[in-house]
């Protein structure tokens, strides 16, 4: 995380509190509102307050940043259904302010500003070890999977992965007694593989199971990084059975280490391409693991040096006195004349204007409100296709 990724949503949750129903209505009516993503919505929140002021907004900061038409809102009342239907279904919207929002992930540097859930909530904050793998494991692989999730778990310790085929799967049957949860890419209700729908209806009874898309949304490829951000920024840290060097537990691995977590790795045969991308994460620093009793020592001290928000960051996020427009007028050509397909950090971007974080920020924030750039992992951006 870089030292300007971490301010905006730590602003914008000082007080942990349970939020209104009102309030709820607008933070879901906010991040489901176009071109605002995670980084983006607590940028607003740092910046106005409220979500309802953000959403009062929104119009003019996209017309700034060279929008043409205007920005779609999310409709009052299709937010209110979404929370209605959730709720009949059987789950609740936590958000990020509050107290049964996971504590891991809200210090990620762009942590979902609303969470569906379904289960039992108290597990998002015990110790949780993620799992993951591949998808076509071997049986090996998934025998050593359900050894481990099942010692560990007999520790006290959670184990989270993305209720997919093979390891996922292993390490949610093995650990459905002592604690599981499972992060799906699509909606709340949407099983994804359709096989495991009897197993996220059990974890719904006995684990929790948490989504970040709104119920019925059908998982697509670009959900599933989104996805593995937030299974790895639930975890103390993330162990990987078998990954192919294509893997996107490979992805999960790359987005633990960008959040802090810690990787692990179990070794395979080099004749198995399944095992060339754990032994090249243990080639390159993960702690090689073979037994549960390994990643049960390996976690003793992470628990024992709990995840904190830095005492002060090191910028704040936006200046007491915004930009004023002639500044941002004058700046914002520079700031565009940096930016290409390429995705490209914006720390780097201050460095070359040598202008304010809290100019280029405010800049960005409009630019993204109209479409014009696109936010990757890593504090990066790039100008949108």
């Amino acid at each position: 995380m870089t030292r300007f990724a971490i301010s905006c949503h730590l602003r914008a949750m000082e007080n942990i509190r349970e939020l209104s129903k009102g309030e709820r209505l607008d933070w879901l009516r906010l991040i489901r509102s176009e071109n605002v993503g995670p980084v983006t919505f607590f940028q607003l929140i740092a910046r106005f307050g409220t979500a309802a002021k953000a959403l009062d907004a929104l119009p003019e900061l996209a017309r700034r940043g060279g929008r043409k038409k205007p920005i779609r809102l999310h409709p009052a009342g299709q937010a209110a259904r979404e929370l209605e239907t959730l709720e009949l279904f059987g789950g609740r919207m936590v958000a990020a302010c509050e107290p049964d929002y996971p504590a891991a992930l809200r210090m990620i540097a762009d942590p979902p500003p609303v969470l569906s859930l379904r289960g039992h909530a108290q597990l998002l904050n015990r110790d949780i070890l993620a799992i993951v793998g591949a998808r076509n494991a071997s049986a090996v692989a998934i025998r050593l999977t359900r050894q481990i999730a099942e010692g560990v778990s007999r520790e006290n310790i959670v184990i989270a992965s993305g209720l997919a085929r093979g390891i996922d799967t292993a390490a949610h049957v093995a650990s459905l007694a002592g604690g599981t949860i499972g992060v799906v890419g699509g909606g709340l209700d949407y099983p994804y593989p359709k096989e495991n729908q009897p197993l996220q209806e059990e974890i719904y009874g006995r684990g929790c199971v948490i989504a970040e898309q709104p119920l019925g949304t059908v998982p697509q490829a670009r959900h599933f990084p989104r996805r593995n951000r937030i299974i790895s920024g639930l975890a103390l840290g993330v162990l990987v059975v078998e990954a192919s060097p294509r893997s996107g537990s490979l992805i999960t691995a790359r987005m633990a280490l960008e959040q802090g977590r810690d990787v692990f790795a179990v070794p395979g045969s080099p004749m198995d391409p399944r095992a060339k991308g754990t032994n090249n994460l243990i080639r390159n620093g993960a702690a090689l693991i073979e037994s549960a009793e390994d990643i049960i020592s390996a976690l003793e001290s992470i628990r024992r040096r709990p995840l904190r928000e830095p005492e002060q960051p090191l910028h704040p996020l936006f200046d007491p006195a915004q930009p004023a427009e002639q500044e941002l007028d004058r700046t914002r050509p520079d700031v565009i004349s940096y930016l290409s397909p390429t995705p490209i950090e914006i720390d780097e971007i201050i460095r070359l204007t040598g202008q304010p974080p809290s100019v280029i920020l405010t800049i960005l924030l409009e630019l993204e409100l109209a479409g014009r750039i696109e936010r990757h992992f890593g504090n990066r951006v790039s100008i949108a296709p």
